[in-house]
């Protein structure tokens, strides 16, 4: 018999519901999540990374049958602990959405018994491949055209005045990168799917109509790649120039370098060898191995982000980040003026 508590649901109608659902899950191993996933998903697997490699290897090389009983038995095992940490902190009969690679057998075995215990679940159909369909065709024609676009030279706090402007798109913050050769000092970069994934929900979060802040960057970011619609919009954007005295820049970039490590501090030297004097390349080492980091900030911004800079063609404002309160105060009345509000 049916259960009218677990339906089949696809992905356009999954996103013109979105909101109503109290928890998402991800039921794929932790090792396919953590490469991608739907922004706001939680991962309650149906199989962990150990089982799904042991499940898949015993259906291909071994039995189906044996392989499947063995996939039941780990599936039951793992969704009796996700069911008791879903209860914690939803009550029976709150909107689950389901997903799992293609929308096969893990997300219908968890679905199936979430739903027979009482919760209201909805399966996507196609699974993630949905999701990324859907995210892909979203980011190559979303509608979004009204774009304030911060640049200027590196240090100006054009991604601390982002952090502090709304509706805003921070790019570095998204891919993990300052967008520099000195650019990967905070970690792993996202993967390109997860990128997309995370840049598309902010998007989607966004009236299309509205006017929004974001930073000039090139097409790549570190390793990944803005979407070709998103850099077109950026280039022909309302651009504003960010302006600060070098000695606030130093600082500003200072705090990036604290904890720079050396073999990616030296193998960044010599990347951009070809871009700095041989003078000020050799005294930018030897103020790091003195550990004189306000220096070697000063250097790299007056003989290498300065002269690599492509100024752009065209500057509408120019604003002056001396003050971020008033900087701050000159961005918003821009917005004011540029979406007619009163």
């Amino acid at each position: 018999m049916k259960n009218p508590l677990l339906q089949l649901i696809d992905i356009d109608a999954f996103y013109a519901r979105f909101d109503e659902f109290d928890l998402i899950i991800d039921a794929r191993s932790p090792k396919e999540y953590s490469e991608s996933h739907l922004p706001t998903a939680v991962n309650l697997y149906a199989l962990n990374d150990a089982e799904h490699q042991e499940v898949g290897t015993m259906y291909v090389q071994s039995s189906k049958s044996d392989a499947k009983v063995r996939g039941a038995r780990y599936i039951c095992q793992n969704a009796s602990e996700h069911l008791q940490t879903i209860y914690e902190k939803f009550p029976l009969a709150s909107k689950i959405g389901i997903y799992c690679a293609r929308g096969g057998l893990r997300s219908t075995s968890l679905a199936t018994i979430f739903a027979g215990t009482g919760y209201r679940v909805y399966k996507i159909d196609q699974g993630y491949k949905a999701v990324r369909k859907y995210i892909l065709h979203y980011l190559a024609t979303f509608e979004h055209k009204n774009f304030i676009v911060l640049g200027g030279n590196t240090g100006c706090g054009k991604s601390e005045l982002l952090q502090k402007l709304s509706p805003a798109i921070d790019l570095e913050g998204l891919a993990n990168h300052f967008g520099s050769t000195f650019g990967l000092m905070n970690g792993q970069q996202p993967t390109q799917k997860a990128f997309q994934n995370t840049l598309a929900h902010k998007l989607f979060e966004i009236e299309k109509n509205s006017w929004i802040f974001a930073e000039g960057e090139s097409k790549k970011i570190g390793s990944v790649i803005q979407p070709d619609i998103l850099y077109s919009r950026l280039q022909t954007g309302l651009r504003v120039e960010i302006t600060a005295p070098l000695e606030q820049r130093v600082q500003r970039i200072l705090k990036d370098y604290i904890n720079i490590d050396d073999d990616y501090f030296y193998a960044s030297m010599e990347r951009i060898t070809p871009y700095i004097r041989k003078e000020a390349k050799e005294e930018a080492i030897k103020s790091y191995e003195k550990r004189d980091l306000a220096k070697v900030a000063e250097i790299l911004l007056v003989d290498y982000y300065d002269k690599v800079y492509r100024k752009p063609k065209k500057v509408d404002f120019i604003i002056d980040n001396s003050d971020e309160k008033i900087a701050l105060a000159q961005l918003n009345d821009l917005y004011k003026v540029v979406s007619k509000i009163k």
